[in-house]
């Protein structure tokens, strides 16, 4: 059945549908990959639900809880958009995906990851105040602060979603419909524009530098001033402890931060199409399930409170 229609001022076709490859053609794969997916997937929902529950126990009232619980939400949130219809992908002959749902699928992909590199940010921050500044840390890191860090970080991962979507579905897209990955991201469909996109890349390239960057230069700054202080502890208790609480965060933050660079870095390279549904793989499922695992088994209090629950 014909999805496109003709254009009168072109001999292009204006895309009304597009098709997702998925992330394997080979048959033989596609009932290995809906469980392995599905069984991660369900791993994410219970893992960050568990965290979401576990952060709001009373001992557990501090920023970097909250920041957590809203880590959580964001990793079930970003999973729930790619999951669900890649699993319908691998499943069903109809691979198809509406105009308007490609534009909502890739406005809520980029809105909760520039959402989530802002709070990891945030997150820096409210560990350099607890190690360098621990007397005025309850002063500094009020509720009030907490709720303004959280909203910027919000406001900026909107207005980075917002330019990117309406920048990419601008550039005239035109056939094939057929998009090599498994969800609507910005590289894929970079690759379906018949006009020349070196400009538009050039201004991803600086997206990709501001957006992913300068948070994670704020976070390198946080974490030397957190060095600095923590080599001047004279405890060594104190020092280990120090580093086990910025060492999930700082894991966390490379995860993020590698895959984010290499996804975006090159949207029009073809020849590493794969490679990038890989990363973006890890990135949308993978990341999502291990941030309870790496914040969870390394951290005491978290445990603790699991404890006395069961």
């Amino acid at each position: 059945m014909e999805t496109a229609e003709e254009q009168d001022a072109g001999n292009h076709t204006l895309l009304t549908e597009f098709i997702l490859s998925g992330l394997s053609s080979s048959p033989e794969l596609q009932h290995l990959l809906f469980f392995s997916i599905c069984f991660i997937y369900s791993l994410t929902l219970l893992g960050n639900l568990l965290i979401c529950m576990v952060t709001v126990h009373p001992t557990l009232h501090t920023p970097m809880y909250f920041f957590l619980r809203v880590l959580s939400l964001l990793d079930i949130s970003t999973a729930s958009v790619v999951v669900p219809k890649m699993l319908v992908t691998i499943l069903s002959e109809d691979r198809s995906i509406s105009y308007l749902g490609c534009v909502t699928q890739l406005y809520c992909v980029v809105f909760l990851a520039a959402t989530e590199w802002y709070l990891l940010a945030a997150m820096a921050y409210d560990r350099y105040v607890a190690v360098c500044c621990p007397l005025r840390y309850p002063a500094i890191m009020s509720t009030r602060a907490c709720l303004s860090l959280l909203l910027l970080s919000c406001c900026s991962g909107k207005v980075v979603s917002v330019v990117q979507t309406a920048w990419v579905f601008s550039l005239s897209l035109c056939g094939p419909r057929r998009i090599n990955y498994f969800f609507c991201d910005i590289p894929p469909l970079v690759l379906l524009s018949c006009v020349d996109t070196r400009r538009y890349e050039r201004q991803l390239i600086s997206a990709t530098v501001l957006v992913i960057f300068t948070p994670f230069c704020l976070i390198l700054l946080s974490y030397s001033c957190i060095i600095s202080s923590i080599l001047r502890l004279s405890s060594a208790e104190s020092r280990h402890k120090a580093f086990s609480t910025c060492s999930s965060h700082l894991t966390v933050v490379t995860l993020y931060f590698a895959s984010g660079t290499l996804i975006y870095l090159q949207p029009k390279s073809s020849g590493s199409q794969e490679a990038k549904k890989i990363l973006a793989l890890i990135y949308t499922t993978v990341i999502p399930t291990l941030n309870p695992l790496i914040y969870s088994l390394r951290n005491k209090e978290v445990k603790e409170v699991l404890i006395k629950g069961m």
